[in-house]
């Protein structure tokens, strides 16, 4: 794995972590975006269902450009797609305010 997938990992760490709330903590509306963007991403190539290119081992599938696990990835509101398959729908900002119910 390139060490820039692990230094992007920790520059997008937020984001991650929302990825990781959302999943644990379940909203109708991020399913919903989840659930769209996990299909557009099943009909990519860089699609890796076996998690040969995931940062983290044993979350696949993920995206083999950016090594994200895409159970995570989709349900981040502010990530996008590397590919510009799909885009951001907050900032990072947005995000953690709303979660902070700021």
């Amino acid at each position: 794995m390139p060490i820039s997938k692990y230094i992007n990992a920790l520059k997008n760490i937020d984001q991650i972590y929302d990825g990781i709330k959302n999943d644990i903590f379940k909203t109708e509306y991020v399913e919903k975006i989840a659930a769209s963007r996990i299909k557009i991403c099943e009909s990519c190539k860089e699609f890796d269902a076996k998690g040969d290119k995931c940062m983290a081992p044993g979350t696949q599938p993920c995206c083999s450009l950016c090594g994200c696990s895409m159970k995570w990835k989709s349900r981040s509101m502010s990530s996008e797609c590397p590919a510009g398959k799909w885009e951001a729908l907050l900032t990072e900002l947005e995000e953690q305010k709303l979660i902070n119910n700021d």
